[in-house]
């Protein structure tokens, strides 16, 4: 009895080993996001006069980015709705019908397996794995409408939360690291099914930001960088995601120190970058660092595709002192 106890408990704990394919058991992140703290307090860059300078400068060089437009026209039309009068309805309340069955707009669901999807990859190879399970598994779960009670099995195996880990694994192999994505996505599900008894994000609508974190941060596999990319993208919260283009900008920059990691800098980047720029400063920065030579951690290596010929319009700010 002790044996078969202690067995069921090693199942459900935080271990490093996968839980077979046959019986998934959620898993919670051991190391959540649960406070924010300022690791480099005296280091006085970026200023927000040279945020708004550089924000200002890309603006002109570049112009901004068609890829995050339409992330842009959401925030402005949440600004705007929040200008006029709801009815006295919450966030959530007006936005539940368009987030949790919409097919003309990502819901919170949607944008995080998305940003699992992006991880360690290309922004094309990302966006065609996850157009590929879409057309592979159209519902999370099972079909919950009146008179749809007798589900088939060709009907089971399109639905994500209920699918073999192998065939999530088929439909996104297009987007690399296959295996490890799908338990993730797969792993979230459950954790989520089991703590709120069905797979719906909206009400992180409602939460405050680190509250949010919290929440997004419990799932094993989720990490600071996709928790901030769907704040930033599909929460349309003021933050300040940090991946290899931004970081080794910040370090050129002198906003980090040199031997700054991922996580210390974009703790430090949300304490110094006023809320009203992050979003265009990053989305910004995130393209200029994909095109710019000058900017990249293989300069002198590999020339970019694409790559701005023009000197680096952020030259000018390397030698600010703050």
């Amino acid at each position: 009895m002790q044996r078969g106890r202690k067995r069921k408990q090693n199942l459900c704990n935080n271990g490093d080993t996968q839980p077979s394919r046959k019986a998934i058991r959620p898993i919670k992140n051991p190391n959540p996001i649960t406070a924010v703290f300022e690791p480099y307090p005296l280091h006085p860059r970026p200023t927000p006069e040279e945020c708004s300078a550089i924000r200002d400068e890309l603006l002109e060089v570049q112009g901004f980015p068609e890829e995050f437009a339409k992330h842009r026209k959401e925030r402005e039309n949440l600004e705007a709705c929040s200008s006029s009068s709801l009815n006295g309805s919450t966030k959530s309340e007006g936005l539940m019908a368009e987030g949790c069955g919409s097919a003309q707009k990502l819901s919170v669901l949607d944008g995080l397996v998305s940003t699992i999807l992006s991880q360690n990859t290309t922004d094309v190879n990302s966006q065609r794995a996850f157009a590929s399970l879409k057309s592979a598994f159209p519902t999370w779960e099972e079909y919950q409408a009146k008179g749809r009670i007798g589900l088939g099995k060709e009907r089971k195996r399109r639905l994500v939360l209920t699918a073999e880990q192998k065939l999530i694994e088929n439909a996104i192999r297009c987007g690399g690291l296959a295996p490890t994505k799908a338990f993730c996505i797969k792993n979230t599900l459950s954790c989520l099914k089991e703590k709120n008894g069905k797979l719906c994000l909206e009400y992180l609508r409602d939460l405050s930001i680190d509250k949010i974190k919290s929440e997004l941060s419990c799932f094993k596999g989720i990490g600071p960088k996709t928790v901030a990319c769907v704040l930033m993208f599909h929460l349309q919260q003021d933050d300040f995601p940090v991946d290899t283009h931004i970081l080794q900008i910040a370090k050129t920059l002198g906003w980090v120190p040199e031997g700054a990691d991922a996580k210390k800098a974009y703790l430090h980047l949300n304490c110094r970058i006023p809320n009203e720029l992050k979003f265009d400063l990053n989305c910004l920065l995130f393209t200029h660092g994909k095109m710019c030579n000058g900017c990249s951690t293989k300069l002198g290596k590999h020339e970019k595709k694409d790559s701005i010929k023009k000197p680096c319009p952020l030259l000018n700010f390397c030698n600010n002192s703050g």
